[in-house]
């Protein structure tokens, strides 16, 4: 029996076990365009449980195209704080009002929908096929997955070549009478039953009388993927600058390149000692009047780790920095995760300067 042979009898055990086993998630209660959409989206790199909650926050701000269409950036990225990969955010408002100036709404066909600003051919297939029910596929990571163990394949599943032959595998057996709902039950499984990480329980598993990575004792090791290039390291001093009445400096990133146009704490270059901090608030017109060290924090991105140190500092001057009162912090800006060890000195700056400053070391 060749691979399509094997996948041909995938859809009748798979969706009967989906009509027991389906996740009960909120943007499943409705399969309107727009929310299987902002659902797919926010689900990239994160987990399902993370994006309830900000869907359900997203949803009752912006209803529908038009609305995030005509939404000031600045709520959207507050609405976005914490998901991370914020050109996410940007990409749905940009696809939004490309949507609406070139087809009137969200088209129903993957050709169309791949046209679209950070739509690519996993989220137009996730469209396509649940919203409108093409018999398109809808592959990604737990798809593959599947795939790779169903088949005992040891193929590079990062490799493109291996990921375009497993689209038209399944592209060769979906159902066309449920497309949607087999997509989804492809994603159920990896997500629930088919884990990653040397861990399936194939002991619940409706495919393990198919499985051939069942069968020859390899599912564990699949699927199989070329080593990734290492993080590059970067040490960086984040700042929480407070000033006589209790606002916190913010400074915009630069608007190409990692975490683009957001706000956040002034960050320097390395770990920088007193001596250097010093420094830079003269290099800004600025003097600290105390100050004291705060914990370190790593973050890590998809290529690089920042490995962060920081100083809770008291000044005298404006600098070239918005200063944000704690509120206006919580309601209006939005500060990247990045900074989430940090942002509790930004919303307890006041009381630093009345009790835990230490007197400024003389120079």
């Amino acid at each position: 029996m060749n691979n399509l042979e094997l996948l041909a009898r995938v859809p009748a055990p798979l969706l009967a076990w989906y009509d027991k086993e389906a996740r009960d998630l909120p943007w499943r209660q409705n399969t309107d365009p727009y929310r299987v959409w902002v659902s797919e989206i926010m689900l990239q790199q994160t987990r399902v449980e993370a994006v309830i909650p900000y869907y359900e926050r997203f949803l009752a701000a912006f209803p529908d195209l038009k609305a995030l269409a005509d939404a000031p950036e600045e709520q959207l990225l507050k609405l976005w704080e914490g998901l991370g990969y914020y050109s996410r955010a940007r990409n749905l408002q940009k696809a939004a009002r490309e949507a609406f100036s070139r087809f009137g709404g969200l088209p129903g066909q993957v050709q169309e929908l791949s046209s679209l600003p950070g739509i690519g051919a996993y989220t137009a297939g996730a469209i396509a096929s649940i919203a409108f029910s093409r018999p398109v596929p809808a592959v990604d990571g737990n798809v593959l997955r599947v795939v790779a163990r169903l088949t005992d394949s040891h193929d590079d599943v990062l490799s493109p070549a291996v990921k375009r032959e497993a689209e038209k595998a399944v592209a060769a057996v979906i159902p066309h009478d449920r497309p949607g709902d087999f997509n989804q039950a492809v994603m159920d499984l990896g997500a629930t039953v088919c884990l990653p990480n040397g861990a399936p329980r194939c002991e619940v598993c409706p495919l393990a009388k198919l499985c051939l990575g069942l069968a020859r004792s390899t599912a564990p090791e699949l699927p199989v993927k070329a080593k990734k290039k290492e993080r590059r390291v970067e040490e960086k001093t984040v700042l929480v600058l407070i000033d006589g009445e209790g606002r916190a400096a913010l400074e915009r990133r630069p608007a190409r390149g990692l975490l683009a146009g957001l706000w956040q704490l002034p960050l320097l270059s390395g770990h920088a000692a007193e001596k250097e901090l010093h420094q830079a608030l003269e290099g800004w017109g600025m003097q600290a009047q105390s100050l004291r060290p705060l914990e370190n924090a790593v973050h890590i991105f998809s290529h690089v780790e920042w490995h962060m140190t920081g100083w809770l500092v008291q000044v005298r001057g404006e600098g070239p920095f918005t200063w944000t009162a704690p509120e206006e912090l919580e309601e209006r800006y939005a500060l990247p995760s990045a900074f989430r060890a940090y942002r509790p000195a930004c919303l307890e700056g006041c009381a630093f300067a009345a009790a835990d400053a230490e007197e400024v070391s003389p120079r």
